[in-house]
């Protein structure tokens, strides 16, 4: 007579027996009774195996004993390897299971036995587990970040082949694992490891040729855009710069390809990153690749780039206006808009990089960029901001001031205009008192729009023609309004100085030239003015600053007299004794040949305008003398 089949009950039996040996013919027999879909058997056979014999099965199969002692290698501990991992990604399927400490602190160690096995058995049963610890939990997300993990994952990944499955399970464990980037779990431990991942994923992006490459290209978007100061540190101070010419191969192939406008935004978000991280010199820098593989020449690059860039800009505003202003309000979808106005904001920080890049690039001996490739270059730009001018015209037309859409198309004007002040000239200056009066979604009032235009209003200004047209609308007051409000209350000044002194060149261009352009700031103004100066001296005692600030005081004094601002402005004393001292600096500065080369105008400008005014000024000429003498 036949013996009785074994049941599931006789498998735990021998999973619960003392030696290893009942425990290991116990997982056998449960193969015969556990599906992968068999939740309730699974975790049954788990509880009843114990974790402790599961360690100490994969540290037979990787050559370790408890103890720190080895066993021979061969076969047999090939053997242990393999039911090992394929026994712990059978239990990972249970979310339970995976989620748990006991398998998440094996991650580390399957990290290892992937990177060392030459089975490929062993390694997609090592990425199944892995993939399963990974999306079980945040814990088990963040278990990928210990220290030495990334190291040994990203050889791995790096050498893996075009056409394997290993490949597609290590792209969905990297998404898993990269998608939402744990930043706070980054440190000077595991950097290095994360750096060597990002040259592993560049290799694959630029050798890949199916749906894979897309998967790379959208990790590398993700890494590379998140402002990490640490990562960034440790990309540029790599040994080679083999991965930066990986992710030059592999934009360029997309940009190349008749690929969807989406997986084009991604390479051009790429590319910013890129830039924003090597420099903008990243984009016309030529490497010599080391496995023959030929990249498309350097001007050819840029313009690739650039034009993608600008038919992506075109679609997008026509896109954006039309949902804005035209669409019905039952077919407008926020999020689309929201979508819309990112990818915008994406290709015009691209393109304002190149507007950096080509401002210097003719100035550079042996630039690669040639005479012709920098006539097409600024030919289309011209063409793009005439089309954000025209975005920005019918905004204007509909009534629209706030946006965050709005702000970046008058950011990236402001960057073009400071390069080519006069280029579209009838456009921008038809729209400049617009677009000094946009506001970002977050703002209450105006001043970022400001703070982008400044470069070029500092550069209009010194010819009649733009203080005339600033002042036909009040421009200069939005300007002095601006510079008060970076100055701040206290004088602790908005960390950028560079755009507190184009406010500054702003003003001064217009004090000195207020009796021809027949422009004027109300009394209030000025003593508002005076005021944040004096502030803004008394917390920085900087040579540039102190002179800058005397010389807009200097000519402000030549606008009233002393009588004036303290009896009808109500300019308190101490501020004017606090502006006396300033004065008194700036001529002291002077008399000690302190950078008189780089002040000479300044200091001329102070001195001829107190010449002028120090009779209608007795408190301050007395100060000024007396602060002169002490000195």
């Amino acid at each position: 007579m036949a013996s009785p089949s074994p049941s599931i009950a006789d498998c735990l039996k021998l999973l619960r027996g003392e030696r290893d040996e009942q425990k290991l013919a116990g997982l056998l027999l449960a193969t015969k009774f556990c599906q992968s879909d068999d939740r309730d058997s699974i975790l049954q056979v788990y509880s009843a195996v114990g974790h402790r014999f599961l360690d100490r099965l994969l540290m037979t199969g990787i050559g370790k004993r408890a103890g720190g002692g080895s066993v021979r290698s061969g076969e047999e501990r090939e053997a242990y390897l393999k039911l090992s991992v394929t026994v712990l990604a059978g239990f990972c399927r249970v979310p339970e299971i995976a989620s748990s400490m006991e398998m998440i602190s094996k991650v580390p160690v399957m990290a290892e036995v992937m990177s060392k096995s030459s089975d490929q058995s062993v390694a997609e049963e090592c990425y199944e587990f892995l993939l399963l610890v990974a999306g079980a939990s945040e814990k088990g997300k963040s278990s990928f970040y210990q220290p030495g993990v990334f190291d040994m994952l990203a050889p791995h990944v790096y050498s893996l082949q075009n056409d394997s499955q290993l490949l597609e399970l290590a792209m969905r464990l990297l998404q898993l694992v990269l998608n939402g980037l744990l930043i706070d779990m980054i440190d000077a431990e595991n950097i290095t490891g994360l750096s060597s991942m990002v040259a592993a994923i560049s290799r694959q992006f630029a050798e890949l040729h199916n749906a894979f490459k897309f998967d790379a290209l959208h990790l590398l978007s993700v890494v590379l855009s998140a402002k990490i100061t640490l990562l960034r540190d440790a990309l540029r101070s790599m040994p080679t710069a083999t991965w930066a010419s990986h992710v030059r191969l592999g934009i360029t192939a997309v940009l190349q390809n008749r690929v969807v406008s989406r997986e084009k935004l991604h390479a051009l978000l790429l590319a910013e990153s890129m830039m924003s991280i090597l420099g903008e010199d990243w984009l016309v820098e030529q490497t010599e690749m080391h496995d023959n593989q030929i990249q498309m020449p350097v001007d050819k690059y840029m313009l690739l780039v650039l034009e993608t860039a600008r038919v992506e800009v075109a679609v997008l505003l026509n896109e954006l206006a039309y949902s804005k202003y035209e669409a019905s309000k039952s077919s407008v979808n926020n999020e689309s808009i929201l979508i819309k106005q990112r990818n915008l904001a994406i290709t015009f920080s691209l393109i304002e990089k190149i507007i950096k890049l080509i401002s210097h690039a003719s100035e550079i001996k042996g630039s690669p960029l040639s005479e012709s490739t920098l006539t097409k270059v600024v030919a289309g730009l011209n063409e793009t901001i005439n089309l954000v001018l025209d975005f920005l015209q019918d905004s204007k037309d509909h009534g629209q001031h706030r946006g965050d859409d709005l702000l970046a198309a008058v950011r990236i004007i402001g960057s073009y205009l400071a390069e080519a002040p006069f280029a579209c000239k009838e456009k921008s200056r038809g729209l400049l008192e617009y677009m000094l009066l946009i506001e970002g979604d977050d703002e209450s009032r105006p001043f970022y729009s400001i703070c982008f235009l400044l470069p070029m209003l500092c550069q209009i200004t010194v010819e009649t023609e733009g203080c005339k047209l600033l002042g036909s609308f009040g421009g200069h007051k939005i300007v002095v309004e601006c510079l008060i409000q970076m100055i701040g209350k206290d004088g602790a000044a908005v960390e950028n100085y560079g755009t507190i002194f184009l406010a500054c060149e702003t003003i001064l261009n217009i004090l000195l030239k207020s009796k021809e352009i027949q422009v004027h700031l109300e009394d209030f103004q000025l003593v508002r003015l005076l005021q944040a100066l004096a502030l803004w001296t008394e917390k920085n005692n900087d040579p540039t600053t102190i002179m800058m600030a005397s010389c807009i005081c200097s000519l402000i004094f030549a606008l009233t007299s002393e009588e004036s601002l303290l009896k009808r402005s109500n300019l308190e004393g101490r501020t004017l004794e606090a502006l006396s001292q300033i004065i008194a600096i700036s001529f002291s500065q002077a008399e000690l040949s302190y950078d008189v080369g780089e002040h000479l105008d300044l200091h001329e400008i102070v001195t001829a305008a107190y010449s002028q005014w120090s009779d209608r000024y007795p408190l301050v000429r007395t100060a000024v003398e007396r602060a002169l003498n002490l000195g």
